[in-house]
């Protein structure tokens, strides 16, 4: 299991269950099985579908976690495999298979991946500009779906109330309204911080989640 995964994957379950008041040791016990096991990745998705459905409680963190594992199949399971197995047919039935898993996260960690190897530290603007492209005529789809996120980036230069408010009075479209809050945070914030936690908690309408995927992506950014 990647170290950034296993890192994001406990801090995001810690603060999830601080918030909650739920377990999550028995969850985070049968998560990283399912991420350190060497199943193809189908089938780790069914074994990772079947923890979830045994752990209702954390329902919301599915998809997020879905992103999870798919990072953690490109930074360690992928390397086992042949060197063009990405580019494979096989692989190309997986992506089509799992077409609607997931969430618009995973282009923020591939980011942050990218950050890191070119030794560059993340930013919105270059995020949405550099990475997305959304500037581009051949990128339109992404600017459609960060689009509330385009025209509120002056937010992440404000505070984590103003996130919040503004996220529960704007329309932000199905793709992106997972991820606004958490997203926003985080580049507001981009290393883990205790004080940011406690204004998420008090400010956000759905704490326990934006809390926990704050943390994912906080503590994906700074572990290596």
């Amino acid at each position: 299991m990647d170290n950034q995964v296993r890192t994001a994957l406990n801090a995001s379950l810690e603060s999830f269950a601080r918030v909650s008041g739920q377990d999550a040791a028995l969850l985070g016990q049968s998560l990283t099985a399912v991420f350190d096991s060497d199943l193809g990745f189908l089938d780790k998705v069914e074994d990772f579908d079947r923890v979830f459905d045994e752990h209702l409680p954390f329902e919301e963190l599915r998809e997020v976690f879905f992103d999870l594992l798919m990072i953690n199949f490109f930074a360690s399971d992928a390397q086992r495999l042949e060197e063009d197995y990405l580019d494979s047919k096989e692989w190309t039935e997986i992506e089509e298979d799992t077409i609607d898993r997931g969430t618009e996260l995973l282009n923020l960690l591939l980011y942050l991946n990218e950050c890191h190897d070119e030794h560059v530290n993340p930013s919105l603007g270059d995020f949405l500009k550099e990475f997305l492209l959304v500037e581009e005529d051949d990128f339109q789809d992404e600017f459609h779906i960060y689009e509330s996120l385009i025209s509120n980036q002056h937010l992440a230069e404000g505070s984590v109330e103003e996130i919040c408010k503004t996220a529960d009075a704007t329309e932000l479209g199905e793709e992106l309204e997972p991820v606004f809050v958490p997203l926003l945070t985080f580049f507001h914030q981009p290393e883990p911080d205790a004080k940011i936690l406690d204004e998420l908690q008090r400010a956000s309408s759905n704490r326990e989640y934006d809390v926990a995927v704050y943390s994912l992506i906080a503590n994906f950014n700074t572990a290596r």
